[in-house]
């Protein structure tokens, strides 16, 4: 029998999984206000219900992609959502344009769905996976301070 694929998890990471299992409350998933920043080319900030202010960049958001094959993807490669993929090193690189919506429109009453310029368009970005992932100083400080890594 083989265990290709079988990865046991440390203490630390089925307790930080435990916690971002935890529901939110609902007023913290709840959007107040919902601004894309589509023609400054910025991203996408929420203010909500609870009072909390959130924002994503565009490059974060195509990197953190919910969909099943880019979080594949990334598991494969060890990386967290939002976390770009490593550049190949070239002599000479090729440029890529910054990540950018060609269109965005709401997904029923819970998420959010960008088209992007590059044509990838499965990913739905729920209000709780915005949340859970939320980008402002104090969320990240308080992830980092949870997961015991330098932020």
């Amino acid at each position: 029998m083989s265990h290709e694929g079988i990865r046991f998890a440390s203490r630390e990471e089925q307790e930080r999984d435990e916690r971002q299992n935890q529901p939110l409350a609902r007023i913290a998933v709840t959007p107040e206000k919902v601004r894309v920043l589509l023609t400054e080319g910025k991203g996408l900030e929420i203010d909500w219900k609870d009072g909390h202010r959130s924002a994503w960049s565009f490059a974060w958001l195509r990197a953190g992609c919910p969909c099943a094959t880019c979080v594949e993807e990334r598991e494969m490669e060890g990386r967290r959502p939002g976390q770009p993929k490593a550049k190949p090193a070239e002599l000479l690189p090729m440029y890529t344009p910054p990540p950018k919506p060609a269109s965005v429109h709401p997904v029923g009453r819970y998420a959010l769905q960008f088209n992007w310029a590059d044509g990838h368009s499965s990913g739905i970005y729920s209000w709780e996976y915005l949340r859970r992932n939320c980008q402002c100083q104090e969320c990240r400080f308080a992830a980092a301070e949870t997961a015991g890594v330098p932020n």
